[in-house]
């Protein structure tokens, strides 16, 4: 694959902590689209000492509609699509060089590293995540608080591994969680059957927060990673504790109706 058929797609919104290192790995790129959403800090500021570097602004309103925007300002025939705490490998981009194009895959999908403050940990509970596809195949739909890449064809393997590492404060992550809590309690309300066995402990409500943590902690071996490995624990299960608040407030209140 040619690097010059790659367009890096990034959605930013005040990523002044991050951004600087996600764009110093993609210098190879002739053209880096950033969707921003009225950034307030030095985030427009760092990427304006890209020259490869185009901003586009849109007021956000969901990460679907966010993504899609970008796809349709990519005039290449591959997306590179990235958050901004994404640190990529040297290997991804020489695994991009070499990455023979196989009849009916429409998209490749790497794994993650999550590190806290630069801090590696052994484990983590982010999925893969397919990052690179040919962009007429692929579209975003929303799922939940978060986004669905839908693919027409098949999903190849990469097997570089991207670090995750967002550096913005706690405060910042504490005000999305609340958001994503109401959007993931409505996802789950309207699913008769969840397929997943972590949604199904959700629905359930009362196991969902001690399972993140007995998960986190000991089956993903983060007890061995310090204060940095308990910080995520405490992270995932306060994410769980707002879901199943969520959820019990409805189902409280519509008992009560």
């Amino acid at each position: 694959m040619n690097l010059a058929d790659i367009t890096p797609l990034i959605l930013t919104w005040n990523e002044e902590p991050n951004l600087r290192r996600c764009l110093e790995r993609l210098r190879w790129a002739s053209r880096i689209v950033v969707v921003d959403s009225g950034s307030t800090d030095g985030t427009l500021a760092i990427a304006a000492e890209y020259p490869q570097v185009e901003v586009v602004e849109r007021a956000f309103d969901d990460h679907m509609k966010q993504w899609n925007f970008g796809l349709d300002h990519v005039r290449t025939g591959w997306v590179l699509s990235l958050d901004a705490d994404y640190i990529l490998p040297e290997s991804l981009k020489e695994e991009m060089m070499t990455c023979v194009l196989t009849e009916g895959i429409s998209a490749y999908e790497v794994s993650f590293r999550y590190c806290m403050f630069g801090n590696p940990l052994r484990g983590t509970l982010y999925p893969p995540r397919a990052v690179l596809f040919h962009k007429d195949k692929c579209r975003y739909a929303q799922d939940g608080h978060t986004q669905t890449l839908k693919v027409e064809g098949g999903i190849g393997s990469l097997s570089s591994i991207i670090d995750h590492d967002d550096r913005k404060p706690l405060s910042r992550w504490l005000d999305s969680q609340r958001k994503y809590a109401v959007l993931e309690a409505e996802k789950l309300l309207a699913e008769k059957s969840p397929s997943s066995l972590a949604d199904r402990l959700r629905k359930r409500i009362w196991p969902a927060v001690p399972a993140a943590f007995l998960y986190t902690l000991f089956a993903k071996r983060l007890i061995f990673d310090g204060w940095p490995g308990m910080y995520y624990v405490l992270q995932r299960t306060y994410a769980e504790l707002l879901l199943s608040l969520e959820l019990l407030d409805r189902k409280i209140r519509q008992s009560n109706s």
